[in-house]
Parts: C-alpha cells; structure tokens; sequence
C-alpha cells in the first residue's frame, strides 16, 4: 500500500464505523501490545488551549534533554503533523509503516465480530505505536473529544492530568452547561495521579476540584495572579511568575495573544511538579521564546496572521489580543454550522474595528453558509461584508486590499489550515 492509499482509508473510515466504547479502546490497544505502558504521558484536555500547552510541554521537556513523542489534533494540513517525535513529525515511509501495523491488527479485530476503531481512535493507536517503536520517554497526549470517553482517557496511568480553559463548546456531545462540559474534561483525572488546571469561571473550578478531592489527588490551580504580563510587542509577549521557584525573570512568548501566557504558565508549573531542583529553567525560558505553536496567532506573512478561535470563549480571547494601536485591520472568517457562529460574529463586530470582513467556504461538509454567515455581520456592522465562495478568490481580495493593514484569518481549524496549505501552494510555485 502507498501513503496517499492510507490516507485515503483513514479518511474513509467515518462512512462505517461509530464512536465505542471504552473497553472496545482498551481492547484495540491490547491487540497493539499496549505501547501506551512503556512513555511516561502527560494527558492534556480542555476546550481551548489544549494544542498550545502541548506544545510548551513538548518544547520544555526537549529542553531538559528529554526524547518526547507530542500527539495533536486536528492536523491543519497534512495527517503526519497528529505524529510529531522530537519536534518533526514523522515522514511518509514511518507514517505508513505504523499504519500497516494498526490495519492488520484492525483486521483482526473485524473478523472476530468487533466494530472498527473511529477516525480518531485509528490514529490514536498509530501515535502510540510510532512513540513506543521510537522510544521516547514522555509523550503528551492531546484529548481529540472531551475527556471522560476520550479514546486517549484509556491510558490508565499517565503521569499527570492537565486540563487547559474550558468555555462553551460541542455542546451537542459534552452538555449545555460549563458543569456538564467541565465533568467530561474532569473524566480524565485519576487515582494517584496529580491533575493540573487553568483557573477559570467558578463553575468549572468547583468541578474539577470536587473530582480531584474525590479521587484523592493533589490539584493544583494556575490562577490569574500565578503571572503577570509585562509587555505585548509586534512579535511577543512577556510575563513574569510570581512563584520564586521561577525568579526574578522575564519570560517571553515567540505569540502576541494575552492566553499564551496562562497556557504557558500551566505548563511550567507541569515541568516544575516532574524536575522541581532539576529543572534546567534558562533552557526552558529560551525554548519557550522560539516555540512556534501552528495556528494560534501565528504570523504566516507580514502582518497576516492565522487563528484556530473557533468558539465563543475563544473568539473573546482573540479579541483581547488584538493591539488597538495598528493601522487598520482585515478580518477573513468562517465556520462549520454547528458552532453558536452568531455570538462569535457579535463579539467580533463589537470588538474589533476592522475595515472590512471577508466570508468564504470551507472544504467540509459541515461548512456554513457564506450568505447566511454575511447577513449576521450585516446585522452587527456597517462596515463593507464581502461573501467570496472560494478561499482563492478571498485570499486576493484580503491580500490585494491588504496594504498597512493587519489581517487575521480565524472561525475554523479547517480554515487555519486551508491558508497554510495555500501558502504552501503559493510559494512552492513561484519556485
């Protein structure tokens, strides 16, 4: 089989099988040898943030002379990127190999009459085999879905428990209330093992730390006044900690967004629980001024920048994160249709004084309508909304209008990585 064929399967995989169960999971990985048993891992969960922390994590535990296998998701342009061992993902030859692996025993369980692993829980076995067969010591583990039925909550024993801001989102799968959403985050937590958060609204805190009192474990919360921001620049953001086990320090971020720093900040206190003494901190503050987390305010050309924000509590943080000192600002936007897209367009409109709005499609049969998405904005500004179906055509249109404008790309992962791709496309032609 060729790459692009195992690719193509995996993408076929949702038109036959379902969500299962934990135990079918467990099962699955008993059939790949349970790989999951020899890294030390890390669980992440949380409704934004969760890419971002991972990333610290990964870059840090690099720092500190650590082999470290970083599984994310979703990718943004190629598969390769949900496997990624010692900061490069994996190539084409490893990525096929591990997937011929997890095929045959997939094939086995088929023919004894169990459901085919999901889309997620294929890869999720994939990641575990290609961490073990390269031997990394700590992997971290990025949640695809909630936590509590997450494919990745089978780990039975990780390290730690951490879990990133938690806000309204997948409503449809994980509750309508932040204490519903907050338990299935929650779900992750385990006997013995300390769990780590970010302080957010009260409900969400009360949930988490009943969990953790419940199960006996130490929690420990990374509250707003755990750090405090120094500075925002063009390029970076820097912060101080409060706690002297960090010193009288400034640490820079390589991202202008003002929720870096509390990911950050939850990740620091992670390396600090795993080294304490031995923690190599001036290894970790220059690691943490060069990480470059994919899609997260990331600059992809001269003041042209990408945002995965693509629920409310995002959006507000993206708003927060914008300067209101530059000299103009483009917005190009979209959204799959079950997001609440109207609330996100209103704190947008309301938020930041752009001077234009740019709509286009996604390439996912979830992708809401541009018209419909226009007459929102139209709703909220009366600055010109302009609806261009193809992201071709809207790349121009932001690109051509662009001049000293600022502009940011966000409402969708699938947009994020859209724009990457065509950036790629872009260059790779003019050479």
């Amino acid at each position: 089989m060729t790459y692009d064929k195992a690719v193509e399967y995996i993408n076929e995989i949702p038109k036959f099988t379902k969500k299962n169960t934990p135990e079918h999971t467990k099962e699955f990985l008993k059939r790949l040898g349970n790989p999951q048993d020899s890294l030390k891992v890390i669980h992440v969960a949380g409704t934004n943030g969760k890419g971002s922390v991972s990333s610290y994590l990964d870059a840090m535990l690099r720092a500190q002379g650590k082999t470290v296998g970083l599984a994310l998701s979703p990718h943004l342009v190629k598969m390769n990127e949900r496997i990624v061992i010692n900061h490069q993902m994996v190539d084409d030859d490893t990525f096929l190999n591990v997937f011929e692996q997890v095929k045959e025993k997939v094939e086995g369980m088929v023919e004894d009459g169990l459901p085919h692993p999901t889309f997620f829980e294929f890869l999720f076995g994939m990641v575990l085999i290609a961490f073990a067969q390269a031997k990394v010591e700590y992997a971290v583990l990025e949640t695809g879905l909630g936590g509590r039925l997450d494919a990745t909550n089978c780990v039975e024993h990780p390290i730690c428990s951490v879990i990133t801001s938690i806000g309204m989102d997948h409503m449809q799968y994980l509750g309508n209330t932040l204490e519903e959403i907050a338990t299935e985050k929650a779900g992750i937590l385990k006997n013995a093992v300390p769990a780590f958060y970010i302080e957010g609204q009260k409900e969400s805190n009360q949930v988490i730390e009943k969990r953790a009192k419940e199960l006996g474990i130490p929690c420990k919360k990374v509250s707003k006044n755990a750090f405090e921001i120094l500075e925002i620049d063009e390029k970076y953001i820097a912060f101080s900690c409060a706690n002297a086990y960090y010193g009288d320090v400034t640490w820079k971020l390589n991202n202008t967004g003002r929720y870096q720093a509390e990911n950050a900040m939850l990740a620091l206190e992670v390396m600090r629980y795993l080294f304490g003494t031995e923690g190599e901190l001036q290894k970790w503050q220059e690691t943490l001024s060069a990480c470059k987390v994919g899609g997260r305010m990331e600059e992809v050309l001269p003041h042209i920048y990408i945002d995965g924000a693509h629920n409310i509590s995002a959006i507000e943080r993206f708003v927060e994160s914008v300067p209101k000192d530059t000299t103009g600002i483009g917005i190009l936007f979209s959204v799959v249709e079950d997001k609440d897209y109207e609330e996100m367009i209103a704190c947008l409109c309301q938020h930041v004084d752009a001077d234009f709005f740019v709509i286009t499609h996604i390439a996912d049969k979830r992708a809401a309508d541009t018209e419909k998405l226009a007459e929102i904005f139209r709703q909220y500004t009366e600055k010109p909304v302009i609806v261009q179906d193809s992201l071709k055509a809207a790349w121009n249109y932001v690109t051509s209008n662009q001049k000293d404008r600022t502009i940011y790309c966000l409402g969708s992962l699938y947009l994020v990585g859209m724009v990457k791709a065509l950036i790629e496309e872009e260059s790779n032609a003019r050479f």
